[in-house]
């Protein structure tokens, strides 16, 4: 499983000009999910990227967490964080979840969230969306499963 967090002022996602989710301050998660993710790696990733600490106290140190600045969270589902570029010029998804997978786990992220954080807002799984966002820093983290 793999999530890139950007630290963000403000994120909305689009589907054909229509608002799936929006957030001021806080996290833009782009989560993949591998075929060999489970639940388990799915609460690890959670539990990491609601406890990071990336946004700066009253001495500029990047030592607050959401939960310490009140921040939101923009999920949105990302298989082509499994893309492997190694042969040719297309890229190949092999390594990503298939939906029958992906779909339950993706939803069961957003449970967890919920669970911590007052405001999740979503995208919409397997579709065509465009994301504006405000980068605060810019600061981008990526977590992978298989680090934790």
């Amino acid at each position: 499983m793999k999530f890139v967090i950007q630290r963000v002022t403000h994120a909305v996602v689009t589907e054909e000009e229509q608002i799936l989710g929006q957030i001021g301050k806080g996290f833009l998660v782009l989560i993949g999910i591998g075929e060999e993710d489970d639940e388990a790696a799915a609460d690890k990733m959670v539990k990491k990227l609601v406890g990071l600490r990336i946004f700066e106290d009253e001495n500029g140190k990047t030592n607050l967490s959401l939960a310490d600045v009140g921040g939101e969270l923009l999920l949105v589902s990302q298989f082509t964080l499994y893309a492997d570029c190694k042969k040719g010029n297309r890229p190949s998804f092999v390594h990503a979840a298939k939906p029958e997978k992906a779909v339950p786990l993706y939803e069961h992220i957003i449970e967890k969230c919920k669970e911590s954080v007052p405001k999740v807002e979503c995208g919409k799984f397997g579709a065509l969306m465009r994301i504006d966002l405000v980068n605060d820093g810019p600061f981008t983290v990526v977590l992978e499963s298989r680090d934790l």
